[in-house]
């Protein structure tokens, strides 16, 4: 979720693209490379569907406003029991065509018992003793730092983008309550900022390349806000961004009940990027509350790469045979969760009645691919 500057590519370039990569999406050059760039995706779209540790047990409330998200907070059951139906990866000729099951969303309310649907079967590739590669359920009373690093600050140009927040690692911006991570903006001057956060990231602890995450995550909305959980690959400090590569998994702004899923690499020493959206996928709308509890899913193998919310899926993107330059998303990547206020995709007009406002993460949990070692 870094910042992207104005469209600047070539007719030429962009024809060598198309050739050789069957997405359609916007490619931008990025002058700065160490700039890590963003900003709402514009869709071309195609009848090719292949486009297609800190304390916080002490923690407590002092500001009598909640943030929307805070009522996605119930007592309805976890999902332990990872969706079978991930694990049918849909060809990519499927994108208009799995659509008409989707109806269901599996969205928790304060009021609500509903549990999120799950499946008993088994794990593929899965061991008899755990079936994740990685995961996080957030229990107890401290956010693990053998899982997780703060970033501190304000980074380069505001991360990039131009963000107003300062990212901390105190328990008033990031803490475990209820097995549930809060990562909290506040309206507050702290280190010459005016809005604090927290940026929370797996480098250096856990990375991985194919497998199945999923996440069970509340957003904020509000004027202003950015809450992103998202990927960049291991390699970041040797070959710089986009190089790395980059996956959004879920990207919102504002007040948009809208959630966002992006790619971004380098092609031919150029910005690369493609995106989708929960409002229009291939015609495809889901309608959801974006404040309460959704179960989103990442699904990355050699060949696809795609993503769901409450199994219906909202991006999708062929990575065969390194399409269109795309080897960056067959090499390790880490975790990132931030919420931003302010920048330059979701301007610069804050609405401070909103906060404290909050983005609330259950549980993130890694799946192996059958087959994958």
């Amino acid at each position: 979720m870094r910042n992207k500057k104005s469209p600047h590519t070539s007719a030429f370039f962009m024809a060598k693209l198309a050739t050789a990569f069957a997405v359609a999406g916007v490619l931008v050059a990025c002058g700065d490379s160490e700039t890590i760039c963003e900003e709402p995706i514009e869709v071309v779209d195609s009848s090719s569907s292949s486009t297609d540790v800190i304390e916080s047990s002490s923690f407590k409330e002092t500001d009598s406003t909640l943030s929307s998200s805070q009522q996605a907070l119930s007592s309805a059951p976890r999902n332990d029991t990872l969706s079978s139906s991930i694990f049918a990866q849909e060809s990519s000729s499927s994108a208009k065509a799995d659509q008409g099951h989707h109806d269901d969303s599996t969205a928790v309310s304060s009021s609500s018992s509903l549990a999120v649907p799950s499946s008993s079967s088994a794990i593929p590739g899965s061991s008899s003793e755990s079936p994740h590669l990685w995961n996080d359920e957030f229990d107890g009373t401290v956010i693990d730092t053998s899982k997780w690093t703060f970033e501190i600050g304000t980074g380069s140009s505001g991360w990039g983008n131009n963000e107003k927040e300062y990212y901390t690692g105190r328990k008033e911006n990031a803490y475990v309550q209820d097995g549930i991570l809060h990562i909290r903006a506040n309206k507050e001057d702290y280190e010459g900022s005016g809005y604090t956060s927290a940026r929370m990231i797996t480098k250096g602890k856990f990375t991985f390349t194919y497998g199945t995450v999923e996440a069970r995550i509340a957003l904020p909305i509000g004027k202003g806000i950015w809450p992103a959980f998202w990927m960049l690959g291991e390699n970041i400090d040797k070959v710089s961004w986009p190089a790395c590569g980059e996956i959004d998994i879920i990207e919102s702004i504002n007040d948009e009940s809208i959630v966002y899923g992006t790619h971004h690499w380098q092609y031919e020493g150029q910005h690369a990027s493609y995106g989708n959206n929960t409002s229009d996928f291939h015609g495809a709308k889901k309608e959801l509350d974006i404040t309460q509890f959704h179960t989103y899913k990442l699904t990355w193998d050699e060949k696809l790469i795609a993503m769901y919310v409450d199994d219906f899926k909202y991006h999708e993107m062929s990575i065969e045979d390194n399409a269109g330059g795309t080897e960056a998303f067959h090499k390790p990547q880490f975790f990132l969760l931030n919420v931003a206020v302010g920048g330059n995709w979701p301007g610069f007009e804050i609405d401070d009645s909103q906060f404290p406002n909050e983005m609330l993460i259950d549980y993130i949990r890694v799946y192996p691919n059958s087959g994958t070692p």
